[in-house]
């Protein structure tokens, strides 16, 4: 922490919180993929530019929201919440009205963000995570699983594909992060890690929502876990607010990008691709297979996951 020092109080608290957070979802998802089955990647018999086939010091980085998935995942979470009654009608209006504002806007607002956790966080507390987790498998199927891009699913399976591992990182609930994660083939995830006391939700989070800077500290943490050269590895995210998760590697993507990230990744020309209404950005770099992923819909593999070295 002494690299902290020269902030003033309150600055150093933000920072801290956002290092305890990004520590805690890269353990949280360490820990997820140690337990997860090996299996193997299939072999597409092509080999793209990038990325580079074998390269195990390098790894891609997915943000969730309007990225892998349209819309927002904890918002879809809270409508299968309330269609098991963990919460009232005018809880689920709220949701309602904050999915229909993030849809619109197309960007990620701090404000409406943060009633959409704390709401969570209030709805959970109490329950058991096994719970959460059992839940969390039958609202990917009724919500989420037909709002995957598959272009985006293109892109991560390229990465699988060449032996890469790819990990979901997402302000959702890490639990439900690692739920799509597994569901699309992929690696882990990391993801705002909620407390828990015996198994049971207390309503607190650990450090604060994976979100922004802490997104970049929770990916600088993993890579160093895993031995990781982040010149070597790809980040994907739509929002500006994901720019320090991307300034992080040697290959940032700006994937269905909102105003800020498209102008300042044209800037410092990273790549772009947006398949909201099927305009295709700058290719430089862009594996083949997205094409054909976006019309096939693209595959969900499985790759061989490595137990930590100790």
């Amino acid at each position: 922490m002494a690299a902290l020092r020269w902030l003033t109080p309150r600055r150093r608290s933000a920072t801290a919180r956002s290092v305890l957070a990004g520590e805690a979802s890269a353990e949280a998802a360490r820990k997820s993929a140690q337990s997860a089955q090996d299996t193997s990647a299939p072999d597409t018999g092509a080999e793209a530019d990038f990325p580079v086939h074998g390269d195990d010091r390098a790894a891609a980085f997915f943000d969730l929201d309007n990225t892998v998935m349209q819309g927002a995942a904890i918002f879809h979470f809270g409508r299968g919440l309330y269609k098991r009654k963990f919460f009232e009608t005018r809880d689920l209006a709220r949701f309602a009205w904050q999915q229909a504002y993030f849809r619109l806007a197309g960007l990620e607002d701090p404000e409406h963000m943060q009633d959409a956790r704390d709401s969570a966080l209030s709805i959970v507390k109490g329950h058991r995570v096994s719970e959460l987790k059992s839940i969390g498998e039958e609202i990917y199927d009724e919500y989420m699983a037909e709002r995957i891009w598959p272009g985006t699913r293109a892109l991560a399976q390229a990465h699988l594909d060449a032996g890469q591992k790819v990990w979901l990182v997402t302000a959702a609930p890490v639990e439900i992060a690692q739920v799509i994660a597994r569901r699309l083939g992929l690696t882990g995830a990391l993801g705002t890690v909620a407390e828990s006391i015996g198994g049971v939700y207390t309503g607190k989070l650990v450090g604060e929502p994976l979100h922004g800077p802490a997104k970049a500290e929770a990916v600088r943490a993993l890579a160093t876990a895993e031995c990781l050269d982040l010149t070597r590895c790809a980040a994907y995210s739509d929002s500006h607010n994901d720019i320090p998760m991307l300034s992080l590697v040697g290959h940032p993507y700006a994937i269905n990008p909102d105003s800020k990230l498209r102008k300042h990744a044209r800037e410092l020309e990273w790549r772009l691709r947006d398949y909201r209404t099927g305009r295709k950005a700058a290719k430089v770099g862009i594996p083949a297979a997205a094409g054909v992923g976006a019309v096939a819909g693209g595959t969900a593999a499985a790759i061989a996951l490595h137990r930590r070295r100790r």
